[in-house]
């Protein structure tokens, strides 16, 4: 294999395991599982709510997400995809995600943007995290 090779793999490779952070935070926010939810966080996280919270480290990231998901009530799901991912070195991506939550009264949309952090076990982990909702104007 070719070192141009080897790179695209390596990358293909990381642009699947953000694929499978963002597709589990889909997965433990519709199961309000807040312990897989938080297992995808860096010790260090920065995580900013859609309504403006700032959580500062894991172990408040954890007390918020423990008291908030699990009672968390809506009618419908939400849905996460990865909109764009940008590297910014090897080991940190600046991920856009499209949020969507399919409620019987409309569709409502979030514009999350995640930095993540490659570990040294090859994990992608989250680790500043800016959660936006997206305005809808009404001409």
């Amino acid at each position: 294999m070719t070192t141009t090779a080897a790179h695209t793999a390596a990358a293909e490779a990381d642009l699947q395991a953000i694929a499978e952070v963002v597709a589990t935070v889909q997965r433990t926010q519709r199961a309000k599982d807040p312990e897989g939810f938080l297992a995808l966080f860096h010790p260090d996280a920065l995580w900013t709510t859609a309504h403006g919270k700032v959580l500062i480290g894991l172990d408040a990231i954890a007390e918020f997400t423990r008291a908030v998901l699990p009672n968390a009530t809506w009618d419908g799901e939400v849905t996460y995809e990865v909109a764009h991912t940008q590297f910014l070195r090897p080991d940190v991506a600046a991920v856009k995600v499209r949020q969507v939550y399919h409620a019987p009264d409309g569709d409502t949309e979030g514009a999350p943007l995640y930095v993540m952090t490659r570990q040294d076990d090859g994990r992608w982990l989250l680790h500043a995290c800016q959660n936006t909702s997206v305005r809808v104007d009404e001409d």
